[in-house]
């Protein structure tokens, strides 16, 4: 059929359907309740007789102006997602319909959509299938407005936390970051991904490849990294994506080896499709096509390059709509546009579109979406420190006290991308306290005491004596991703000067990872009164805690926990749940010592400076609980199946008197004797939850997938020999293994 319908096409019809040029919210307008097609909208359509994607449509933030009140209702977005269709199919030749993306990196950035944890605070459960799970509301809020992708970071492995979109990364780990990758495309795609459900969307994963490790954690800028780097690390999640029917990817916007990923054949068409075996469709990043004028000085030359390299659909660039021109010139053979065409065309109809673009999908499970979101949230929160046992709060306290810049402001645990929320959405860390707090009796006092980086009165708004009946003290502190109306933005949404309340985010990057001062200021003004203090630390990215660590009888890491955070936060802090989270970013002692990744190559250097330790804070994979556990009976089997070569099974205990769940973590140390392997890297773990005194059986399988590496020639082979540790917070096996030759 597709092929069919291509021989139809004419040149100008079949560059229509790798347009993506016009900003969605652009579309429509709403004049006296009435909700109408702009002219704007019409033009674009006239102009190439169709549009392949149109972006946007239904997104809603301070950059595209769509508020609670210009903004789209779900009924007004489906009606909007109709009328555009209609229109398509009645003005157009062919009547081909068009593909709506939008952004969903935590949720559908669109009014009335769940805001989830971010995947910094994601990573940190080590729960894919929970992960998963979510995945499948975010496609039915998704679909129920009338939109068919869903862009969701989950390629960008973090390797420099000064890097303002840390937060949309899973982690430093490239195998744990696939597993999350692997859960966004089963969850939004399901199961048979060319034949995609009406309740199901194509995830558009971002970004390919190695936006991670850019240089100085600058946004968008070189990365310097070779061959291995870049294999072992950054093509490892889209390798897991693909494994599981990925069909779109977004290119990212730094270069490699000196060619812009953009226009990187090699990247895109031998590594992405020949070796990777990707048979989907690669969107650009906003305005990154524009980039390639600069370089060609012709908009024809940078269009036919883009094109030809891989890059099959636009956004909001002025290049592809030169392709007519670039092939009269003789820079673009049709048979290349007609290749793009048919991937865009393929994506399509596995979502059904030319049966019906607009299904009627209704969601009616609000209360299992906002309880899969806490339940999230709190297998993600990660207990740093518990001195003298001072978490879980004792519920015979009689006065508590929350203070800080992050207590109650609900756009603070949300983050980048995160649409308009009415009034009385969500719950902050405050009001999840105070819930709790009143079934007790207990009294809550609140300050929030400063800015994100400002002071907001003097002396911090309250004196030590309005806290002289307090018996604990929560102090709610780190970053915000939030943006306001003051933040002015690039031509792709990005922040160019942010809120002076904002420290994180899309083209936020900070040089130092250390705490506001004004922050400092508090907790140190605060730590005087000598009461128990807990902090938690609401943030994008691992802040440097090292000097307010002192300060603090216990800590916990939520991240951005999402819209219902503050019940997750507060569920942890009495106890309601253990906390089970790990770190998936290690929290550096300070900005001088990076990087600190764990998995870094096992040359013997000096690890520790002159003046400071080597070493995090705290490293990857830790994470305290309120129980405690026991590993026994560990064997490794290296005569598994064909699928699944090496098992790992063995019992755990929970030995505390709390229901608590373990992180059991598998790192292979790979022996090869021609490459310098790293120290170690994992590539297997389980969760798993057991109530006070429980014993459970439990097996780890590792697939060929999984025992693979690179070897000296760059040829991705089975591993011949290796060190295997078994990690969880209190144990550690070791043992040499070796793998026969048909894994």
């Amino acid at each position: 059929m597709i092929d069919e319908l291509i021989k139809k096409m004419t040149l100008k019809e079949k560059i229509g359907q790798l347009n993506q040029r016009l900003y969605g919210w652009q579309a429509y307008e709403k004049v006296d309740g009435e909700i109408h097609l702009t002219d704007l909208f019409k033009e674009e359509v006239k102009k190439y007789d169709g549009m392949g994607c149109l972006y946007g449509v239904f997104r809603s933030d301070p950059w595209s102006g769509k508020n609670t009140e210009t903004g789209l209702t779900k009924q007004e977005a489906f009606q909007v997602a109709q009328l555009i269709q209609t229109y398509i199919k009645e003005n157009t030749r062919l009547g081909i319909p068009v593909l709506l993306s939008e952004e969903a990196p935590h949720g559908h950035q669109a009014l009335d959509s769940l805001t989830t944890p971010v995947n910094y605070t994601v990573g940190n459960s080590f729960n894919p299938e929970l992960y998963q799970q979510m995945q499948t509301h975010v496609a039915r809020e998704l679909r129920e407005k009338g939109a068919h992708l869903a862009l969701v970071s989950t390629l960008d492995v973090a390797r420099d936390p000064r890097w303002g979109r840390t937060e949309e990364s899973f982690s430093e780990d490239p195998y744990l970051t696939g597993e999350f990758t692997k859960a966004a495309v089963k969850g939004l795609q399901g199961d048979h991904p060319k034949q995609v459900g009406e309740e199901q969307v194509v995830a558009v994963l971002k970004h390919f490849a190695g936006q991670g490790s850019s240089i100085g954690g600058h946004n968008a800028a070189p990365i310097e990294i070779g061959e291995r780097e870049l294999k072992e690390i950054h093509l490892q999640p889209m390798r897991a994506g693909i494994s599981v029917g990925a069909q779109m990817c977004m290119a990212a916007y730094n270069d490699y080896n000196g060619i812009p990923c953009h226009a990187n054949s090699y990247l895109l068409n031998e590594l992405l499709r020949q070796e990777l075996g990707f048979e989907g469709a690669v969107m650009s990043d906003g305005c990154a096509l524009d980039h390639l004028e600069t370089i060609t000085g012709s908009k024809a030359e940078g269009a036919a390059w883009a094109l030809a390299s891989g890059i099959d659909i636009g956004l909001w660039d002025d290049m592809y709509g030169h392709l007519e021109e670039a092939v009269e010139q003789g820079l673009l053979s049709e048979s290349v546009i007609d290749q793009a065409v048919r991937r865009v065309l393929s994506v399509k109809d596995s979502l059904g579109l030319f049966t019906n673009p607009t299904p009627k999908v209704e969601v009616k499970d609000e209360e299992s979406k906002q309880a899969l979101a806490i339940r999230l949230a709190e297998e993600s929160v990660v207990l740093l420190k518990n001195e003298q046992a001072t978490l879980p709060l004792n519920k015979n306290i009689k006065h508590i006290a929350v203070i800080g810049p992050n207590a109650d402001a609900l756009y603070n645990q949300l983050g980048d991308y995160t649409p308009f929320k009415r009034s009385q959405a969500g719950v902050t860390i405050r009001q999840g306290i105070e819930t709790i707090a009143q079934e007790s009796g207990m009294t809550v006092t609140y300050f929030p005491g400063s800015l994100i980086e400002s002071p907001l009165a003097e002396n911090f708004g309250f004196s030590l004596t309005d806290l002289a009946e307090v018996e604990h003290i929560v102090m709610v502190i780190g970053g915000s991703s939030a943006r306001d109306f003051d933040t002015q933005f690039d031509a792709n949404g990005a922040a160019l000067n942010g809120s002076k309340e904002m420290n994180s985010g899309e083209n936020i990057d900070l040089a130092s990872l250390e705490l506001p001062l004004i922050q400092k200021q508090l907790i140190a003004y605060v730590a005087k009164l000598g009461k128990p203090m807990t902090a938690v630390l609401v943030q994008g990215r691992p802040h440097s805690i090292s000097d307010v660590l002192p300060y603090f009888d216990s800590i916990v890491l939520a991240g951005y926990p999402g819209e219902y955070g503050g019940t997750a936060v507060a569920n942890v802090l009495f106890g309601k749940i253990t906390p089970s989270g790990k770190l998936a970013m290690p929290i550096p002692k300070s900005s001088e010592q990076l990087p600190v990744n764990y998995n870094y190559r096992d040359l013997p250097f000096k690890k520790d400076y002159f003046n400071d330790s080597g070493l995090p804070a705290f490293p990857f994979g830790f994470g305290l609980s309120y129980s405690d556990f026991r590993l026994s009976n560990l064997s490794v089997n290296c005569e598994g199946s064909v699928d699944y070569p090496l098992i790992i099974r063995g019992d755990i205990e929970n030995v505390g008197q709390y229901r608590a769940a373990e992180v059991i973590q598998v790192y292979l140390k790979s022996l090869n004797k021609r490459v310098v392997t790293r120290v170690k890297e994992l590539r297997g773990f389980k969760k798993i939850w057991l109530e006070p005194g429980e014993k459970q059986a439990f097996e780890i399988k590792l697939s060929q997938q999984q025992l693979a590496e690179y070897d000296a020639q760059m040829h991705y082979v089975p591993m011949k020999e290796a060190n295997i540790i078994i990690e969880t917070t209190s144990d550690t096996h070791q043992e040499l293994i070796k793998l026969t030759e048909e894994v």
